[in-house]
Formats: C-alpha cells, structure tokens, sequence
C-alpha cells in the first residue's frame, strides 16, 4: 500500500471547498494586520505629506458684498409717472448677474485694480514658513520679445528691488513709488511698484498678464449669485491671496457696476430729453398760431355766448385730442426700441385707433350746431389741444432733467466688502486628515493588490482532493534573524536546533513524523519545488536536521550543480564524485550539527543533466546508502530544468514543496503528472510559507537567483 498517496475524493472528506471569490472580512483584517508595519509606514508618509501640503497651500481670504436688484422698477422712476414707467425698464437678476460678470464692468476693474501686473514670491521654504513677501505693482511693462521668459525682482533693501532679466544679469535698480524703466532688446522695461513688504534676499516673478486672460482668471473667481428665489438680492464673493485686495477688487467691481447701472438710465433719459427738445419748438408754435386765430375770430364776430352742451363737447374733443398726442408720443419712443410688430406698439397704434373713432363721432354731432359756435368750439379746441402737449412736454423735460441729474438706477449696494482676518482656506485639518486618509487607503489598495497576484491555491484539502496526492505539513514563516544569514557561504544553524519552539520548528517535527511512517526503512528522500523561491534547501536542511537528532547517521546532497546552496568546507562536491575527480568520502564534509554530514554542489564541465543521466548517481547512492541510515537529496526547481525528472526512478521517496498561495491548481496537477511518467514511487507535498487564518507568517524569502536553467555555463577545473 502506498501510505504516500491518500484518496480524499470522496464526499465525507471534501466537504464544501471555499470559495476564493468571497470576501472574508476576518481574513480581510488579519491580511492587514499582517502588513501592519508596512501601513504604519503609509500612516507616517500621508501624515508628512499631508502637513506638508496644508502648509504649501497659500492662504485664501474670502470677502463677500451684497447688491439689491429692483427687479419690479424703482420707486423713483413710479414717482415720475408715466415718462417715469416709460424709462424703467425692470430686468430679472439673472440677467443683473451675468452683466456684473460681463467684460463691460470687469475689464475696468482689471484696469483699476492693475491685475495684469502680478509679482509672485519665489522659494519653496519661506512658503513652507509662510514667510513670503509681497510686492504690489502699479505699473509694469515687460518687452514683447521676452514677455513669456521669466522675468524677476530681487529685494535688495527696505525700499529698494533690482530687476533681473531671464539671462540672469541685473537690468536696473528700482525704489518703491517711483516708476523705473530701461532699455532691452530693442524695446523698454517700465516697473513701478506700489508697495514692498519684504526682506532682503526675497525673490519674485514678474507677470505681465493679457487684460482678456486676467479678465477671465476674474470670472473664474468670482462667485456671483442671488440669495434666495426672486428676492433681487445678489451675493458676490471673491477670494485672493491677500484680505485687502479681496476687499478693494470686490468693491471696486460693486461701484463699476452701480456706476455703469445708473449711465445707462441717464443714458436713456438723455435721449428722450433730447427728443422732447426738439419737438417742443414746434408744438409752441402751433399754441401760439392758434391762439391767435380764436382771438382774431373774436375780434371780427364779438362775444359768442356758448351753452353748457356746447362747453361740454368742447371738453371731450379737447380731452381725446390730448390722449392722442400723449399715445403718439408714446408709440414713438416705443418705435425707438422696438418694431413695429412689437406687442407694446401694436397695442398703442390700436388704442389710437378707438381714441379716433370716438372723436370723429363727436365731431359729426357737431355739425349740427350753428356755425358760430362750430367755429368757436374748433378753435377753442385747437388751443386746448396744443397748450395741453406743450404743458405736457414741459413737465415730462423737467422730469428728465431731475433723471439725468439725480444719477436714480435699479441697483444699489447693501454690504460693501470688508477686510477678512481669517484665511477661509485650506483647511489644515481636513488636508491632514485626507492625506492620511488616503495613504492609508492606498496602502490598503497596494497590499490587496498584491494579495490578488497570488491567487494560487492555499487549501490543503483542496489540493488533496484535485490530485490525490496528501500535504504532509504546512510549514509557517519563522522571524528568527537566523535565516537572514541564509546564503551561500554562511555555515548556520538550522532553524530546528537555533529556535526549536519556533511555529516553523514544530512543522517541521510534524512533517519528519509524517515521513517517517510513510517510508519506513527507506533511505533516500528526494526534496524538489516546481519554481525557484519556494524553500526547496531551507526544508532539505531542516528535516535533514531532524533526522541526525534522532540518532540517524544523515547525509544531506547538494544535487543542484547549477546553484547550490548547501554548504561544505570541501572544495569538491557532487559534480567532482560525478566527474571522477574525486571519491565520494573525500566529497563528504561534516557540519556543525551532529550527526549531519553533507555533500555540496561541486563543480562540473558538462552539463548536471548529463551526469545525472547514466548510472554514477544510482551508484553513489547505494554506496552512500551503506555507511548512512537516511540520505536527503536537495535537487533543482522541477519545472526548470530535468535533473529532478532524472533523479525522482532513484530515490525512494519525493517530498515535493509548494509555495503557499502562489502555485495554480493547474500547474500542481502538471507537476504531479509531470514526475508521475518518470516511476511509480512515493511521493507527498508540503506547503511552505504557509499563512494562518489571515495572521500569516510573511514570505519566507527568495530561493536566489538560478538565472537561465536551459544554459550551462561550465567552470574551470580547480
């Protein structure tokens, strides 16, 4: 019976494997506390960073105005009548909104607050310290030729600055207050600064922007928008580098916008002003023609005594002839604005129309009366007719005039702007915090990542189960600075005699029992991995370890001629005995622990392959098998290169060592496939590097470097 190979496939064994697409949240947890050092590392860089960031983030300073929108017509403009209605024409805030942001009042801010004239301050460290300068132009004009190099102003004293041209030299020297220009390449360069805080050794950039960029910089900034639904209050906050140029800027575009408000209803008062002059010489004049009429008719007739019904249709054709002309002064400053298919025209051309109608009626009914008194009342009416529109246009002039005088618009301002004393960001806490948050996170992301690369197998049911071969052990990561020393060259201890209470120690001690059960009286034990890394040597050496304390005489073989890792203070080793350069008792060394001797890798001319091939191995095995109670073989990676394909018909028993987490089923089955066509012997599995319900014990370290398996590379004889 074959103890090495145990059938798990039945159903009272397998059991419901787990799925590896599910998310354990335990497993989650003990994953990271896994990596906890490697988290705390995230927590201190995002904590760095994030105190650095909130320090390098200049601060802000927000200030805020508030403007009222008449959006029903001012109370001015109703006090005024008619003419008042007529030239207060409310706009919604929506509107008021996008002409406070319009170039038409923020260009002459830009101009007024000199915002194309820009001086930065230079220098990682004074920002860090926030220990910036600040340096305000007036006026600065940098030649075209160079206007996108970088141009800088050097602090040189209290007052005092020198500009320094993109080729490093000094240009000219400037005082604060006094306009400085010089000569460069064909054009000029005019600097005047405003104001100067700062210490000597302070360094700026200086900016000419173009007045369309600085102007849209301007709206990218601002924010404007009404408080509340339909109550014409207007909101509009600005934030900038320094308290006091939010304040100015922002009160600066407020009075802009009311100035530019109130030019435009004076603007349209001065047109309809001037209209209305312009007409009023020919309405007197037609006042004074018929005024002389209806007295020359008196004069030539005498006193004409008129009755109560004649005075009162006198005043009805007086009143019409009055509503028409103001409708007709109407439509036409309608007209002025709009067509004549507008709604507001049509509708006064239709009023006049009905004013008309009625006033022919009245006019045919007075053709019934005498003749006398049909003259009387016609001139009598012409007179009522002009002195009503001259008066009318009088007092309309007058109105006017107190509009275009008055400065009277739709808007005026609530809140001006005041000066912030404290920054409104960043905020250094919610910045901290982010960072720290965040690279954590990214932290986390990195280690799942990681985690998701190996998607290999992990249980050992599962692999009984699909292959039919049994796991002997699952060996965990030891944390004893011994295996750090794990190179070719350093003669150390086993980690079975340096730390026996090691977890790694008590699964070695479990895998040697399983061992010795299934071979029996066997001798030779073969140890393979299917890929460099996976602690082929350290198993060979440990178990080997474990055999020489029970009292077996052990020899260990370095059969990897091609990177041994076994160590041996004799020079030969299994490539001479092979080779015939040497017998195997000279090959053999003894170690530091008892009962443990060991034959190193050696060197050789042909290829390990080509030793392997033929008899000699098989032959120093029986021989080695008659002075040794158990023979270890450590052999090279079984899915580089074939010498443990050749070496597996030899040996009594193969111990095969899987990487936990990092072998697909796949590639086992292949494996166990792969050495099963080279004889029907023993063989079992043992997982290393193993992890324990999501506390695992790290990655036990790398196999080294075995380079390309499918070249040999041949060494000089000794």
């Amino acid at each position: 019976m074959d103890n090495s190979q145990v059938n798990t496939k039945n159903g009272s064994n397998t059991g419901s494997a787990k799925n590896d697409d599910e998310i354990d949240l335990l497993e989650v947890l003990g994953i990271l506390l896994k990596h906890k050092l490697f988290l705390f590392f995230c927590l201190v860089v995002g904590a760095v960073v994030g105190f650095l960031a909130s320090n390098w983030v200049r601060p802000q300073y927000t200030s805020d105005a508030l403007l009222q929108i008449d959006v029903k017509g001012n109370k001015a403009g109703k006090a005024m009548g008619e003419m008042g209605a007529l030239l207060d024409v409310a706009s919604p805030a929506e509107a008021e909104i996008e002409l406070l942001k319009s170039r038409m009042v923020l260009s002459y801010v830009v101009e007024q607050e000199r915002l194309c004239f820009n001086a930065y301050p230079k220098g990682p460290m004074k920002r860090l310290t926030h220990k910036e300068g600040r340096m305000d132009l007036e006026n600065l004009h940098i030649p075209e030729i160079a206007i996108t190099e970088k141009w800088y102003a050097l602090v040189t004293g209290q007052d005092e600055f020198i500009v320094i041209t993109p080729e490093d030299t000094e240009l000219v020297k400037g005082r604060v207050g006094e306009p400085v220009s010089a000569p460069y390449a064909g054009d000029s360069l005019v600097i005047q600064v405003k104001a100067l805080r700062a210490e000597p050794g302070q360094m700026f950039v200086l900016v000419e922007s173009d007045p369309l960029a600085a102007v849209r910089e301007l709206v990218k900034q601002l924010n404007v928008a009404e408080r509340g639904k339909q109550t014409g209050i207007i909101g509009v906050s600005y934030t900038h580098q320094y308290a006091d140029r939010a304040a100015s800027i922002l009160n600066t575009i407020a009075n802009i916008y009311l100035r530019q408000n109130v030019e435009m209803r004076s603007a349209e008062a001065e047109k309809t002003l001037e209209f209305l002059e312009n007409q009023l010489p020919g309405v007197k004049a037609k006042l004074d023609s018929a005024e002389k009429k209806l007295a020359d008719y008196r004069h030539k007739i005498g006193s004409v005594d008129l009755s109560g019904e004649t005075r009162t249709h006198l005043e009805k054709e007086a009143n019409l002839e009055k509503q028409i002309l103001e409708l007709e002064q109407k439509r036409q400053e309608q007209t002025r604005l709009f067509k004549d298919e507008h709604p507001a025209v049509v509708t006064i051309v239709k009023q006049q129309d009905r004013l008309r109608a009625e006033l022919a009626r009245l006019k045919s009914s007075a053709a019934k009366m005498p003749l006398t008194q049909q003259e009387v009342i016609s001139l009598q009416e012409e007179v009522a007719v002009n002195n009503a529109q001259y008066t009318s246009m009088l007092n309309n002039i007058q109105q006017l005039r107190v509009v275009r005088a008055g400065e009277v618009g739709n808007v005026r301002i609530v809140d001006y702007a005041q000066i912030e004393r404290k920054p409104s960001k960043p905020n250094k806490k919610l910045i901290l915090i982010g960072c720290i948050a965040g690279f954590f996170l990214l932290g986390a992301l990195l280690i799942y990542l990681l985690q998701m690369t190996k998607r290999g197998v992990r249980s050992s049911l599962e692999i009984e189960r699909e292959t039919g071969v049994s796991v002997y052990a699952k060996i965990p990561k030891s944390e004893n600075s011994i295996l750090s020393l794990r190179k070719k060259g350093k003669n150390t201890l086993p980690l079975v005699e340096e730390d026996p209470e090691d977890p790694a120690s008590e699964a070695f001690r479990s895998l040697y029992t399983a061992i010795d059960f299934s071979v029996g009286e066997q001798k030779v034990i073969m140890v393979t991995g299917m890929i460099p890394g996976v602690g082929k040597s350290f198993v060979s050496k440990n178990l080997a370890a474990l055999y020489a304390a029970a009292g077996k005489k052990t020899l260990l073989i370095d059969a990897d001629m091609r990177r041994g890792v076994v160590y041996s203070h004799h020079k030969q080793g299994l490539g001479d005995v092979l080779s015939g350069r040497c017998t195997l008792e000279s090959a053999v060394a003894d170690s530091i622990t008892k009962n443990l001797f060991v034959i190193g890798a050696g060197i050789t001319d042909v290829s390990p392959s080509e030793l392997l091939r033929g008899t000699k191995f098989k032959e120093l095995l029986d021989s080695a098998s008659e002075t040794y109670d158990t023979i270890i073989v450590d052999t090279p990676p079984l899915n580089l290169v074939t010498d443990s394909e050749l070496i597996f018909p030899v040996v009594d028993f193969a111990l095969f060592v899987l990487h936990y987490g990092r072998h697909s089923m796949e590639q086992i089955k292949e494996a166990m496939i792969k050495i099963e066509r080279c004889g029907n012997k023993p063989h079992a599995l043992v997982m290393n590097h193993c992890e324990s319900d999501g506390h695992g014990y790290g990655h036990y370290g790398s196999y080294g470097s075995y380079g390309s398996y499918g070249s040999y590379k041949k060494k000089k004889k000794r």
